[in-house]
């Protein structure tokens, strides 16, 4: 489920609480997490609701003003039931401090190595993300010839090694892969 950095902001301070989705299936349950790039947000209760059904409170929980605003916002939304999705933050995202972490680098790169089993790729994209920090993922997406979509999964592979962090556009390596490719390169040299 991909949430908005306004939205995300809003769940943290306090003044968003539940969220409307429009599914065919939903993509979280209750009583599950989602790491976000603010933390790890609970998932307190997933149910499917009418529009009839949504409350005053619902709508204000949600940050909507009126159920027109609902409206007008899940237009632009997927076809599907609509669901209502209750949510607070849990604990911090795991990965900040794996990002600033220097220690078990060793460790790293069997996980790399697993990653790169079918064809190697973890590399290069390193690299590419340390030469274009900040660019949108479509295009670095044609500047290695990958679907938009891969490209965004191989790159969450990185993060959950503590290697690369999103922006608000695009990556940037974390200190914890620029670490890496530094000292590939210190070993390469030698």
């Amino acid at each position: 489920m991909l949430i908005r950095s306004a939205d995300l902001d809003a769940i943290w301070a306090g003044r968003v609480d539940i969220l409307f989705r429009r599914w065919t299936r939903p993509t979280v349950k209750t009583g599950g997490t989602l790491v976000t790039a603010k933390g790890v947000l609970a998932i307190d209760a997933v149910d499917v609701v009418t529009l009839a059904a949504v409350s005053t409170d619902d709508l204000r929980r949600a940050g909507f003003a009126d159920l027109a605003a609902l409206e007008t916002w899940l237009d632009k939304g997927k076809p599907g039931a609509l669901h209502r999705i209750q949510v607070r933050p849990g604990e911090a995202d795991p990965r900040i401090a794996l990002r600033e972490s220097m220690d078990d680098l060793d460790a790293v790169e069997p996980a790399l190595a697993r990653l790169d089993a079918r064809g190697a790729w973890t590399e290069q994209m390193l690299l590419l993300i340390e030469a274009y920090p900040g660019r949108l993922a479509q295009s670095l997406a044609d500047e290695v010839g990958l679907d938009k979509l891969k490209l965004k999964a191989k790159v969450r592979q990185l993060k959950a090694l503590g290697l690369t962090e999103s922006l608000e556009i695009g990556y940037r390596l974390a200190p914890r892969g620029a670490a890496l490719l530094a000292r590939r390169r210190s070993i390469a040299s030698a």
